[in-house]
């Protein structure tokens, strides 16, 4: 056999392993749904945030799944600093944050050859037609972030992202804490 190139079987898993490992770190549990900036702003120009004073948008709903928006706020302000913005008490910009949960159906298309096709044909006219299949129900939180010119009280940048919340509240906590980290890698400003 010439100029055929056998690999052993480990090798040929190995190289399928690496081959796939670019398409299973894309697949992230968090969604970025939008980010809008307004035009014009000049965001090295700020220097301090604070978050607006208040229960946050729809708090309660949230904080069913586990994680409350004292752990969203954490992960903002994180984010904020790594941006060079300090926290102060007459901030330059104020931030805002909206959260909000929905219950979503998990569902499957039938199977013509699974879910039960028609056994007898004869005089009936019988027949089979695809649908969804409701299988379960899972929580989707969304995490609004809006930052706020506080001098002008004009809405600079705002931020989206959700994703599917746990029944375990530090996965949960994990979840948002890694979309927030990746809402703002589209912020204005880059991380130091």
């Amino acid at each position: 056999m010439t100029g055929v190139a056998t690999y052993p079987l480990p090798a040929m898993k190995k190289l399928l392993v690496l081959l796939l490992l670019p398409l299973l770190a894309a697949c992230s549990t968090t969604e970025i749904k939008s980010t809008e900036q307004a035009p014009g702003v000049d965001f090295s120009t700020y220097r301090t945030y604070n978050f607006l004073p208040g229960e946050a948008r729809n708090e309660a709903a949230f904080s069913r799944a586990g994680v409350g928006v004292e752990e969203v706020k954490q992960a903002v302000a994180r984010e904020l600093e790594r941006r060079g913005y300090r926290r102060a008490e007459q901030p330059e910009l104020w931030v805002n944050i909206g959260v909000v949960n929905e219950e979503k159906v998990q569902t499957r298309q039938t199977e013509f050859r699974t879910d039960g096709a028609p056994y007898y044909i004869g005089q009936r006219n019988y027949h089979w037609q695809a649908g969804e299949v409701a299988v379960g129900t899972y929580e989707v939180g969304t995490v609004t972030v809006d930052v706020v010119d506080a001098r002008r009280n004009d809405l600079i940048w705002q931020g989206v992202t959700a994703s599917p919340l746990s029944k375990d509240p530090a996965k949960s906590a994990r979840r948002v804490d890694e979309g927030i980290t990746e809402l703002f890698g589209r912020y204005p400003v880059p991380a130091r």
